[in-house]
């Protein structure tokens, strides 16, 4: 095992030796479970797809109420079916799973027309709009008796399940802080539906960091205390770009998210970062997908455990990354968890938890003061 001195910046570039982070995501036994995809948009087309086809995942056929979009989806990745209505698509004999990949406010009325077909989902996030939907979301699935999971796929970034797999195994003692720091730009006006949204950076931002919180501690807020501003000036966008959210716990355990997507400088003054502290050690590191936007590169993780000898700094070399990698993650565990018969990791029901979080932060900013995650809903 590699040592270098906690001053010492090639800690970055070390290795662990043979410790097992186990930051890659877990897959099926079975791969063939068929799947069938709702929705043709970007997002299916850079990551869930590039995804599915690494991972060796089985695409029965596609649908969108756009028929050219599912035509050129199917084309493009080699999808023999191409349906012309949900319905078709729900009763189709070889599909088991509906990856469902639509806006936050249509998701409820498209899940309520899948699950009389007793399909297992995985969701989009943001699960919906407001918590009654997501409520009806989870009621739906649970009365259908079907798996369903939330593609918060952030939690399969190899930085933040290698930071899971430190506090799980002890490394850094009992964990108290978790902060999670961003200043990117972000061309919010290239999706127009993005930028005419009055819920913008915590809704379809933030709500990766608040969740990804949740993941690596283990457990979650009682209450939100956040804030929420627009760049000075700006009319390209309506909702907010710019958060800090304070995630207060019933014991001495914080969040932190700060993130702020309008930083005009190049990008050599950017920074993603991600810092998890216990009472035996730290783990950190950066979110590779916001450097050299939008290429992005590879996360780094490094440790400091007082329960690992010799003590210093320990960096192993991660490869993949959130885009499209993580995706294999959210996919792969709803897909374990059907054949282990047991809920996913990623549930609805317990992304109900983090949809209670991101609500809490708006009222925090609507009303300015801290709103228990038990006011909502």
């Amino acid at each position: 095992m590699s040592r270098t001195e906690p001053s010492d910046e090639r800690a970055l570039e070390s290795t662990l030796g043979n410790m097992d982070w186990a930051y890659k995501p877990r897959l099926p036994r079975k791969r063939d479970m068929g799947i069938g995809i709702v929705g043709a948009g970007d997002i299916v087309r850079s990551c869930h797809l590039p995804a599915y086809r690494m991972a060796g995942f089985r695409i029965v056929g596609v649908y969108d109420r756009d028929r050219a979009k599912s035509e050129a989806l199917a084309r493009d990745f080699g999808i023999e079916n191409v349906f012309d209505s949900l319905e078709r698509l729900a009763s189709h004999s070889e599909i088991a799973i509906a990856d469902v990949a639509v806006p936050a406010a249509f998701q409820a009325e498209v899940i309520s027309q899948l699950v009389p077909y007793r399909l297992h989902i995985l969701c989009q996030k943001p699960l919906a709009e407001c918590y009654s939907d997501a409520l009806d979301i989870a009621a739906m699935c649970s009365r259908a008796g079907v798996k369903a999971a939330v593609n918060q796929q952030m939690r399969w970034a190899p930085g933040i399940q290698a930071s899971r797999t430190a506090v799980k195994r002890g490394w850094i003692g009992a964990p108290y802080q978790g902060a999670i720091q961003v200043h990117v730009n972000t061309p919010w006006e290239t999706w127009e539906w993005l930028a005419q949204a009055d819920r913008l950076e915590v809704m379809y931002h933030s709500i990766h960091y608040l969740d990804a919180i949740r993941y690596v501690l283990g457990s979650s807020p009682k209450a939100i205390f956040a804030d929420g501003a627009s760049y000075p000036g700006a009319t390209a966008v309506r909702g907010e770009t710019r958060t800090t959210i304070q995630m207060l716990y019933e014991d001495d355990t914080r969040g932190l998210v700060y993130d702020n997507h309008t930083n005009f400088i190049e990008q050599s003054d950017w920074f993603a970062t991600f810092r998890f502290d216990g009472t035996e050690g730290v783990v950190k590191g950066t979110n590779g997908a916001l450097y050299n936007y939008p290429v992005g590169q590879e996360d780094t993780v490094a440790l400091y455990s007082k329960n690992l000898q010799p003590h210093g700094w320990y960096a192993p070399k991660l490869e993949g990354r959130w885009f499209p990698h993580a995706f294999m993650g959210t996919m792969g565990e709803l897909m374990r968890a059907i054949e282990e018969e047991r809920e996913p990791e990623n549930s609805v029901e317990d992304n109900l938890i983090t949809m209670q979080t991101v609500f809490a932060a708006y009222r925090s900013m609507e009303l300015g003061r801290i709103v228990a995650l038990e006011e909502i809903g």
